[in-house]
């Protein structure tokens, strides 16, 4: 494994002095080398992000532990060898959609005080990740506000954004289960508060698995297969997965600012040189049919989801032409 001493931490405070060239500097090389970053002084209250912890911490002790001990049980029972249990998951989970309508006062076992949480911490999350959009934006030489433009669909009018809230209890074999299988990420642009004193997020950097370091208050960002599309591959999704720890259990709040279920997603026109729109690197298609594509397909590598599309794209214009 290799360290993560070099992984990317931005201090966005220091986007408002003398100090941003550099800062917006790290944010390129972080979105081009790595396709993660960690966030510091971000805007969003620290005393908001204890609360949501603590809340998500009680909340899983109060509702889901039980129901997760009982499951953890029978697959261990049932799954003695690798092979049988190379398609589990060593998590607890909910999620949480925010747009492009909010469905939290829906989900059952979740107190006010919980859900008022919930609600103003996805509003700052979304408000941050707009701001991230048009960083990336600036760096990327689009017009300020084009990325978040991208996501929205001509009927909705929105982007989707939801939360997957998780917890990774202690596990008893982690030799034989994954806290989540490797995977990249289907949407735009993911915030992630996680865990500052239990590890096990990592991502595949160079052929080699690094360490996403917990830090206190962070929210770590990671890109989608949307946005590598859209940057015409300026910028990747990275495979990332969770292990399995012995000791601890493991919180992770995971928000997904994604394009609109109709939104269209292709290349930005000023990223693409005449050679590539020859070759079509990458393809167009509508963000709800990668979803259905990639459900199907999601610890898999993206490049054959991406090539799945570029073929649709050649059949039609084979059509169009005979017609």
């Amino acid at each position: 494994m290799a360290p993560a001493l070099s992984f990317p931490i931005i201090d966005m405070g220091l986007l408002g002095g003398e100090e941003r060239p550099a800062a917006m500097e790290l944010l390129r090389d972080a979105c081009e080398s790595w396709g993660f970053f960690e966030i510091l002084n971000h805007g969003i209250s620290t005393e908001l992000m204890d609360e949501v912890e603590k809340l998500t911490k009680d909340h899983y002790k109060r509702v889901r532990e039980q129901r997760f001990l009982e499951f953890a049980s029978k697959t261990l029972k049932d799954a003695q060898d690798v092979k049988a249990a190379e398609n589990l998951d060593w998590e607890s989970t909910f999620f949480v959609r925010h747009l492009p309508e909010s469905n939290i006062a829906e989900i059952p076992d979740l107190d006010d005080d919980y859900r008022r949480a919930m609600r103003q911490f996805a509003g700052e999350l979304e408000a941050l990740a707009e701001r991230l959009l048009d960083l990336l934006c600036e760096n990327l030489g689009l017009d300020r506000g084009y990325l978040a433009r991208a996501f929205r669909g001509p009927r909705t009018g929105a982007p989707t954004f939801g939360t997957k809230v998780s917890s990774y209890p202690p596990c008893p074999r982690p030799d034989l289960v994954s806290g989540l299988r490797a995977h990249t990420d289907a949407g735009g642009i993911i915030l992630l508060f996680q865990d500052d004193r239990v590890g096990g997020l990592q991502l595949l950097k160079d052929g080699a698995w690094v360490d996403v370091p917990p830090l206190r208050h962070s929210i770590v960002v990671n890109l989608g297969d949307q946005l590598e599309v859209i940057t015409n591959g300026r910028y990747k999704s990275v495979m990332h997965r969770v292990v399995a720890q012995p000791d601890g259990n493991r919180m992770s709040i995971a928000s997904f600012y994604n394009p609109g279920s109709d939104a269209v997603i292709f290349p930005a026109p000023a990223l693409v040189k005449a050679e590539e729109a020859a070759a079509g690197a990458y393809p167009r298609f509508v963000f709800e049919d990668y979803m259905k594509l990639y459900v199907r397909h999601k610890f898999e590598a993206k490049e054959p989801r991406f090539e799945a599309f570029k073929s649709v794209e050649t059949d039609s214009s084979n059509c169009i032409a005979i017609a």
